[in-house]
């Protein structure tokens, strides 16, 4: 900057020079012309260059001429007004003992006619100077101061001297080191402005910055843009205003957002239980809030909200969205599997005791008690499961899971019974799908009957296949749904997960037990994705409104493969032997 305001300004003292000196020969020139046209003058000129003798410096010094010429130096500040007859003689000149005297530079462009404006030195020393001739113009003046008419004809455009007019060098140089002069003090003043200005505004954008250089702050932004895009999390961040500052566009997908840049979480619509997080992150000291999970739409997301701060500022808020959905899900069918297997490893136990049963009776001879023993064994049914009815189910998928399930009813004192309706024919090609819908209804009416006002506790399981499809209704012995909540059950509620049965409950909402935040949601939508569907069949209500609670169905598509696809067994031959 300073070497930008030292060239402005040589190169305005450059300029000035050059104006300054045009302007001192322009304002010479302008004086001399009107000194030459002065008419006294023309006729004291004209009438010295006639004199046959010089004139005397005595008489000159005090003469009309050299008043008038002093007089316009005077007014003017030039540096001499020197004026000369027809032979280049001085008739007025600032130094008295000049006069009389030829001038020191040629005058010959003048007396011819001309007019001349140089730079030069002379007597006086370097001057801009002009030098104007002065014509004869009217002869009356010489007529009347001669006295006599004999003179020759005169010719009013003969030259018959010069006016020269001068203004010294020093005087031009002196107001361009003015000029110059306020032209640096005012480059000096503005150079210590802009210097505080720029250390402000350093010491402003390193705080704004955090001290990063520009090249950390570019390879800052990249790796941001990198990770941002690159993770499968969503990422929010928030300025201490409010405002969202960051957005990658995994979090825009989870939350529903468009163009969220610069608008705050209420402006957006986003889910109350986040707001509250991050009003939550923002007030606590520590700089955070717990961990929560909540429903957005229709996702299950696994929420973290903190506090950003450095050296002691506030720099916003950060919100880590992670999609629990499908995790969600896959944990259902586990726990659904898990209780099927569990069945299971039951029934191969038991299977395991009647085989020990069976071969003690063969092998000490009793055949009549084994074969009565058997028969038994196939009125009871394969396993000691406490489903009331259990024999109508003879899919043994479905079979091992109600056993499971009736076990865990049981240990509430709840009967879990299976409907007059159930007919199944086929085989489950999905299990795990079927197990994750009916064990949520079966667990959600599990606990309906427990909080249920009935004394007598049960839950009923009716299913039906019709070709691929499962059809299911699940019943039970507690207070109902009122009929507003026949849809809210499955609207999934955006507050904690965990606790989704506790603050319905609590809020007289839906009924405590079906819709638990997000089971019911979650199961339609397992149904829904291959054209299946869940849906409250019967509100019920608790007595002695209605004979029985809730009753929820469900059509599960494509899970059932029917018996006339399985390939059958080739047939024995008439002899027995192997086909």
């Amino acid at each position: 900057m300073l070497v930008v305001v030292g060239i402005a300004t040589v190169a305005y003292g450059l300029l000035s020079t050059s104006e300054n000196r045009q302007e001192a020969q322009a304002t010479a020139l302008a004086i001399a012309r009107t000194l030459a046209e002065d008419p006294a003058l023309q006729d004291e000129v004209r009438y010295e260059s006639r004199s046959a003798a010089p004139p005397s410096a005595a008489d000159l010094v005090d003469g009309p001429v050299q008043r008038a010429a002093e007089a316009v130096r005077e007014r003017t500040g030039a540096l001499f007004v020197v004026v000369t007859d027809d032979r280049g003689m001085r008739l007025a000149h600032p130094d008295p003992d000049q006069l009389g005297q030829r001038v020191s530079t040629d005058p010959s462009t003048a007396l011819s006619g001309g007019e001349e404006v140089t730079w030069a030195t002379g007597t006086l020393g370097e001057s801009a100077r002009a030098k104007v001739p002065v014509r004869e113009g009217d002869r009356s003046g010489v007529e009347a101061r001669a006295g006599t008419g004999t003179d020759p004809v005169d010719d009013p455009d003969r030259v018959v001297g010069e006016v020269s007019v001068g203004f010294a060098a020093a005087t031009v140089r002196d107001s361009i080191g003015v000029d110059v002069a306020a032209i640096a003090v005012v480059a000096l003043l503005a150079l210590g402005v802009g210097a505080a200005a720029s250390g402000i505004l350093s010491r402003r954008l390193a705080r704004l910055t955090l001290g990063l250089q520009p090249s950390e702050l570019a390879g800052l932004v990249q790796d941001q843009a990198a990770v941002l895009s690159g993770v499968g999390e969503g990422v929010l961040g928030l300025g201490p205003d409010g405002r969202v500052t960051v957005c990658n566009p995994r979090a825009a997908a989870l939350l529903g957002l468009q163009d969220p840049v610069g608008r705050t979480l209420a402006d957006l619509g986003v889910a109350p239980a986040l707001q509250d997080a991050v009003a939550d992150a923002q007030a606590d000291a520590a700089g955070g809030s717990p961990s929560l999970r909540a429903v957005v739409d229709d996702r299950l997301l696994f929420v973290d909200v903190a506090r950003v701060a450095r050296d002691g500022r506030d720099l916003g808020t950060v919100m880590v969205l992670r999609d629990e959905t499908d995790i969600e899900a896959m944990s259902r069918r586990l726990t659904a599997v898990t209780a099927m297997s569990t069945a299971l490893r039951v029934q191969r136990h038991e299977f395991a005791n009647r085989l020990h049963v069976v071969r003690g009776l063969v092998a000490t001879g009793r055949i009549d008690e084994a074969d009565s023993y058997l028969a038994g064994v196939l009125e009871q049914g394969p396993v000691a499961f406490p489903t009331v009815d259990a024999g109508l189910v003879d899919e043994p998928y479905l079979q091992a899971f109600l056993g499971a399930k009736a076990m865990e009813a049981e240990e509430r004192g709840v009967a879990l019974r299976v409907g007059p309706g159930t007919l199944v024919r086929g085989f489950l090609v999905r299990p795990e799908e079927v197990t994750t819908v009916l064990g949520n209804l079966v667990d959600n009416a599990v606990h309906a009957a427990v909080r249920g006002s009935r004394a007598d506790r049960w839950v009923e399981v009716e299913a039906l296949d019709d070709g691929a499809d499962l059809h299911l209704a699940v019943s039970d012995s507690g207070d109902g749904l009122a009929a507003s909540d026949t849809g809210r059950v499955f609207q999934r509620r955006p507050d904690d997960v965990g606790g989704a049965a506790e603050a319905v409950a609590a809020g007289g909402g839906a009924d405590p037990a079906h819709g638990l935040g997000f089971g019911l949601p979650l199961v339609r939508d397992i149904a829904r994705r291959d054209g299946g569907d869940v849906w409250v069949a019967d509100p019920g209500g608790p007595p002695p409104d209605a004979d029985a609670g809730a009753v929820f169905c469900a059509r599960l598509a494509g899970v059932v493969e029917p018996p006339d696809d399985r390939p059958h067994d080739p047939d024995p031959d008439p002899d027995g032997a192997p086909a």
